[in-house]
């Protein structure tokens, strides 16, 4: 799949957004990108598409946040504080294994507490004033090359 230009913080999460309607229980996706590349846009997207009223905040110093309300529930883990300490005692296997979708940023901190499947998402500023992103998908794993393939026709839809 070609990167996805998103030319604003709402055009990120519309694409987003047209994700959560193909997500199921036990989703994974890893949000990788530099400070202000937009994932927190991103998961605020995600959480819309779910049916998610609450504000999405960034899970910097809570590590975890949970959002029960929606079509799914959304576990936003931001575990770039990890890095030293890894993910041990957290229990996320939990979270990956749950009926819910989990989101994680900075996941590159804890790969060895990573299910062997799961979607990545790179989101790269781009354009002059850095307000667009780039946000490239890389499916690992069967369930996600399928659902790539969903969400493909799905942006295909409004074309």
């Amino acid at each position: 799949m070609n990167p996805i230009k998103a030319k604003n913080e709402e055009q990120t999460k519309t694409v987003a957004a047209k994700l959560a309607e193909l997500l199921e229980p036990g989703d994974l996706i890893l949000l990788e990108g530099n400070l202000g590349a937009g994932k927190t846009t991103f998961t605020k997207g995600l959480a819309e598409g779910l049916g998610i009223s609450k504000v999405v905040k960034s899970p910097t110093y809570t590590i975890i946040r949970e959002y029960l309300e929606g079509r799914l529930p959304l576990y936003h883990m931001d575990v770039y504080r990890l890095e030293e300490t890894g993910a041990i005692d957290l229990g996320l296997e939990e979270y990956f294994e749950g009926d819910g979708v989990s989101i994680v940023e900075w996941a590159t901190f804890i790969p060895e507490d990573l299910p062997q499947e799961y979607l990545q998402i790179k989101l790269i500023p781009v354009g002059e004033d850095l307000m667009e992103r780039e946000l490239t998908f890389y499916p690992v794993g069967k369930r996600y090359e399928e659902l790539m393939l969903k969400f493909e026709a799905k942006l295909g839809e409004n074309k």
